[in-house]
């Protein structure tokens, strides 16, 4: 099948009614590595906000369950993505999401801010390091989405453009990042789990890697060492390899889903989406 398969399918749908199905080309099947790569990310930057990551370290859930607690985000994220926002695993998935953010004292420009890193770390990543970027139909289909999912989880104010998404996030950060001991412990863990996922021998290789991808101010925010314009160049360089090579590579037939990765491992036998995620009582945060 033509490289062009999904550009030219996306191109023939409407960003502002078929946002979904275009996102879920995107993320299925003409992306599903960059995507996940960079929705990790965008994660991973929300820790060196210090309200963020000092109650995700207060959980206890990623210093002493990371595995898991990567896989529940994965899964529960992709639900409403895969069968929609109406279907039942769309509505379990939003109402399990809903009732953790109501476990604790979340403020709305946190979450407006991490809903914006969902739609500006992927634009970015593809710009630096995907075989093509995205057409401005599929970024428009993107902040659709997210504006979609925004609703669903009860975010006010919610951005409606791209550039409005990429302004609030830079100035989100460039106001709020900082050292927190906490969302430093959090950062450890989640980094420690990224590299878990790679055989041993290659353990320091991915892990300077994931730092050279690191732009300084989240460096700084978690006081992690740069790893140097060498390992800059190297890690830049291999992306772009790769970028190269499936830029000829056929277009992908089948989706890629986040439960079915080799390194999502906590649901060998299956899943449950109104089991996963944190539960009250017994919670060491502070409730609303």
């Amino acid at each position: 099948m033509r490289k062009k398969l999904w550009a030219d399918r996306n191109a023939q749908l409407d960003p502002e009614t078929d946002h979904a199905e275009i996102y879920r080309n995107l993320t299925l099947y003409e992306f599903p590595w960059d995507f996940n790569q960079a929705l990790s990310f965008a994660l991973f930057r929300t820790y060196a906000v210090p309200s963020i990551g000092s109650l995700l370290d207060a959980t206890g859930q990623f210093t002493g369950a990371c595995q898991k607690r990567y896989d529940d985000t994965g899964i529960l994220l992709e639900a409403p993505l895969v069968s929609g926002f109406s279907s039942a695993d769309g509505k379990t998935a939003i109402k399990r999401i809903n009732q953790m953010h109501r476990m604790y004292d979340i403020s709305d420009d946190d979450l407006r801010y991490v809903l914006s890193t969902f739609v500006v770390v992927p634009k970015r990543w593809l710009d630096d390091h995907g075989w093509r970027t995205l057409s401005d139909g599929e970024l428009r289909a993107s902040v659709n989405y997210y504006r979609e999912l925004g609703r669903h989880l009860a975010i006010k104010d919610v951005p409606e453009t791209y550039a409005d998404f990429a302004e609030l996030m830079d100035t989100y950060e460039a106001e709020h990042f900082a050292f927190d001991e906490g969302a430093r412990r959090v950062a450890d863990a989640t980094l420690a789990l990224m590299v878990s996922f790679y055989p041993r021998v290659a353990a320091k290789g991915v892990e300077v890697f994931s730092r050279a991808l690191m732009d300084p101010p989240l460096l700084a925010a978690f006081r992690y060492d740069d790893p140097g314009p060498a390992a800059r160049r190297a890690s830049t360089a291999a992306l772009r390899a790769r970028a190269r090579v499936l830029a000829h590579a056929p277009s992908r037939r089948t989706p890629v889903f986040v439960h079915d990765l080799a390194k999502v491992t906590s649901y060998p036998d299956g899943f449950d989406l109104a089991a996963m995620g944190t539960f009250t009582p017994g919670c060491p945060v502070p409730h609303r």
